[in-house]
């Protein structure tokens, strides 16, 4: 088995993307983890289901041999901690749960995650660090851009596009053929039936524009 670590020790790091890895392993022996790393020195030395906290930046810079999954739910954030660390590692393996339903006409980046119970149709391209969570479904020819995160429940229609750092909430629906646009969160429960531009916030049913995220959002 490989060595892993898991970057960040928060809900998604413990929970879904543990349980990910862990359901892999059960299917055949691929991943040994080793434990978390967090920047909280608060949380170092710290058990989480059954995994030690082993520390941070650090910790990681004095070994090798190591493979790293980043367990963050901000795409920002997962940009920032990939280049920090990109030196002292193998590489960001993706991780796809034994569940999933997928084509075998799709691309898959590095670093991705891709939960329980998703579909994912042909023709579709998942870049770098995209993070697909628990029960979504992702149409034909979807383009999921770097660092892009898909909520719980969403459902992606064909030709979708979502730029990066779009942040995809928990039950949207979305028609087919749209774009949303850079660093955009819909809310849950959105149905979105028109283009959303770049950083900004969309909730509602149909979505609307209710806040202006800033290019820094």
């Amino acid at each position: 088995m490989k060595d892993l670590v898991i970057f960040g020790a928060g809900g998604f790091a413990n929970g879904d993307l543990t349980w990910l890895i862990e359901d892999i392993n059960s299917e055949k022996k691929q991943w040994n983890i080793l434990g978390y790393i967090d920047d909280d020195v608060n949380n170092h030395g710290k058990i989480i289901n059954t995994y030690e906290v082993l520390g941070g930046l650090e910790w990681l810079s004095k070994r090798n041999s190591i493979h790293c999954v980043i367990g963050i739910g901000n795409g920002k954030i997962r940009k920032m901690v990939a280049e920090k660390i990109k030196h002292y590692i193998i590489d960001f393996p993706s991780l796809i749960h034994p569940s999933v339903i997928k084509s075998k006409h799709i691309v898959i980046g590095q670093g991705c995650m891709i939960c329980a119970g998703s579909l994912i149709s042909g023709g579709v391209s998942i870049g770098d660090q995209v993070i697909i969570n628990l029960d979504c479904t992702i149409g034909h020819d979807v383009t999921l851009e770097n660092y892009t995160t898909i909520a719980p429940g969403a459902h992606l229609s064909g030709f979708v596009k979502v730029e990066q750092f779009g942040d995809i909430g928990t039950g949207t629906s979305i028609i087919q053929g749209l774009t949303i646009g850079e660093n955009t969160v819909t809310g849950a429960g959105a149905v979105v039936i028109k283009d959303i531009p770049p950083n900004c916030t969309a909730v509602g049913v149909p979505a609307k524009v209710v806040r202006d995220r800033g290019a820094e959002g």
